[in-house]
């Protein structure tokens, strides 16, 4: 069986699977590669996924039980089986989703913990816990850095995929989408079918966003023919912005695909191996068990 949340990542990835060491920091600024349209599309799930829930078995039916035969038995006509109604046709409408709620913000204490916040929002998010400290963050970013295995030292998104999943709110995935519409498709089906926030690896590598809802044409879970119009994003960054790459928008901002196309793009850096191919990169949370 398909899972719904992953119909358009099934349809946009190529069966390969990549040991990622994905290289980058917050700080502003671009690779010097140019972008390549030849992208090919990876996965790569880093940690221990959660463990998966167990499934209670339905109960049995122990069926109808014969009695005992009467002395002038009648016999009573088979049920005849009703037709059964075509089902309802599901009426095709706009649909909106937000994780988003007042105080999950969290800004980035320094220019290189834009992971360290991006965890704290998703654990905002997808628990009933309020992380906000500057304390929890260095420690938060630390654990991610651990797991990034960077030669510049810092937090990338292996070490933040590796993070969510130790912190017990994964499963999750780095994904690599080949076309920018795919990737708005994939990360509105899984927020829609896990109702966890997705990570979005901004300016090429160096930078990371939150995903924390979206507006479609119809509801991902019921529709495969979609199209995402605007996506709720959160940048640890603002007020900040960057100079190269443009201005930070206020949290819970509900911006365009071409808002967000201007600074959510193809990563395709000889720079850094990022040990995935070009694409846009998605830290993607997944259904337990897939």
């Amino acid at each position: 069986m398909v899972i719904p949340a992953l119909r358009s990542l099934r349809r946009a990835l190529a069966p390969l699977l990549f040991a990622a060491i994905v290289v980058g920091a917050c700080t502003p600024g671009g690779d010097d590669a140019t972008p390549t349209s030849e992208a090919t599309t990876a996965v790569l799930r880093t940690g221990e996924p959660a463990p998966t829930a167990t499934r209670v078995p339905a109960p049995s039916d122990d069926g109808a039980t014969a009695g005992e035969p009467g002395p002038s038995p009648t016999v009573e006509p088979a049920a005849t089986s009703s037709p059964t109604p075509e089902a309802a046709e599901v009426e095709r409408k706009p649909y909106a989703m937000n994780l988003y709620r007042k105080g999950d913000f969290v800004a980035q204490y320094t220019f290189e913990w834009c992971v360290g916040a991006s965890l704290q929002m998703a654990l905002n998010m997808a628990t009933d816990d309020s992380r906000t400290s500057r304390i929890d963050q260095q420690r938060l970013w630390e654990m991610a850095r651990d797991t990034s295995f960077s030669p510049f030292g810092g937090a990338n998104p292996r070490g933040w995929t590796a993070t969510l999943n130790e912190l017990g709110i994964g499963p999750y995935e780095l994904v690599s989408i080949p076309t920018f519409e795919d990737a708005l498709n994939v990360a509105a089906e899984a927020i829609r079918a896990t109702k966890r926030p997705v990570g979005l690896v901004m300016w090429r590598g160096r930078h990371a966003w939150v995903m924390s809802g979206f507006e479609s044409t119809a509801d991902p879970r019921t529709f495969d023919d979609f199209d995402v119009t605007g996506i709720r994003v959160l940048d640890p960054l603002y007020p900040h912005g960057s100079s190269v790459w443009g201005r930070s928008p206020k949290p819970n901002t509900l911006v365009s695909p071409a808002t967000l196309g201007k600074q959510f793009v193809l990563r395709d850096s000889r720079r850094v191996n990022l040990g995935v191919p070009p694409g846009y990169l998605l830290v993607l949370p997944v259904a337990p068990g897939s």
